[in-house]
């Protein structure tokens, strides 16, 4: 039985092997009867439309099925029964389980209890590893990871998106370039265990001094919640707005990408713009995540 709780559950090696099959997959070269009689559960406690509809239909593509709670206020839980319990119940009813969950800690520790794979979709502000592989497949198919400045936009504090990533993108070689509003930097642990593998990481004040050096924009959502007034929160995100003045400045082959959903963070004139890679990213979300179903439940 295989977990898939963290990106730290990859080495190198591991994703390559991983974006290589989902490349396969891609090209429809992939048995549409892989996984048949096999039933995915799908344990979202939090809002979600692209990563709960893309793995939905990646078991769907494979020939499996699906079972699915999708709130907390939907099952037993609603009842004061606790998470250990209902994931006890519901490994006795699938072949593996997908968990979105509000609280950090929740797949790890639905992992402790399951009887068959867990897959973490999302774990409060911890991690997020389906959306880093497809994050890193998205950049793949743009150009080579080794050698790439990558900027983080955005709140890297809460962002389990951010995290992830940066996590990943220490096993390559890359400049890893940070832009946030102060109090939402990367957490102090993160930026130190990423240091410790060597990882340059540099911090901005600007957009403005870097767009014409980076290779990638992964821009997140600021949280409006974090912030003590409607005020404070509208000068911040006007300073972190991707725009197509920006991007003349831009290299060519510069890619920008967001884990979505989107607020005002991009202005939706850019989605013309051959820099606008997001919406393939999401896409990349269904072959991605047969390939993490197939490595699972094989």
């Amino acid at each position: 039985m295989q977990h898939i709780i963290s990106i730290g559950d990859f080495d190198r090696d591991a994703i390559d092997r991983l974006l290589d099959h989902a490349g396969q997959i891609d090209k429809k070269q992939f048995d549409a009867h892989a996984l048949e009689g096999k039933i995915l559960a799908v344990l979202f406690f939090e809002p979600s439309t692209r990563t709960r509809l893309s793995f939905e239909s990646a078991i769907a593509r494979l020939g499996g099925t699906s079972v699915s709670v999708g709130s907390m206020e939907a099952c037993s839980m609603a009842k004061g029964e606790t998470l250990a319990d209902t994931i006890r119940v519901v490994s006795g009813y699938a072949d593996a389980i997908v968990i979105r969950h509000p609280r950090e800690g929740a797949a790890r520790l639905a992992a402790e209890f399951s009887t068959v794979p867990v897959i973490n979709a999302g774990d409060g502000a911890g991690q997020h590893p389906s959306q880093t592989l497809l994050d890193l497949y998205t950049i793949r198919q743009s150009m080579p990871i080794d050698g790439t400045d990558v900027a983080l936009i955005g709140d890297l504090r809460y962002g389990r998106t951010a995290h992830s990533l940066a996590s990943a993108l220490s096993l390559y070689d890359v400049r890893l370039h940070t832009l946030c509003p102060t109090g939402l930097e990367l957490p102090a642990t993160l930026a130190e265990r990423l240091a410790e593998k060597g990882m340059e990481i540099i911090a901005h004040d600007s957009i403005d001094e870097i767009i014409g050096d980076m290779d990638v924009l992964y821009v997140t959502r600021i949280q409006r919640e974090r912030f003590p007034d409607s005020a404070s929160y509208f000068n911040v995100t006007s300073s972190y707005r991707i725009s197509p003045e920006l991007l003349a400045g831009a290299k060519d082959n510069l890619i920008v990408l967001h884990p979505l959903p989107r607020v005002d963070e991009i202005d939706p004139r850019v989605d013309a713009s051959p820099h606008a890679k997001y919406f393939e990213q999401s896409h990349n979300g269904v072959p991605v995540r047969m390939a993490m179903l197939m490595q699972v439940m094989q």
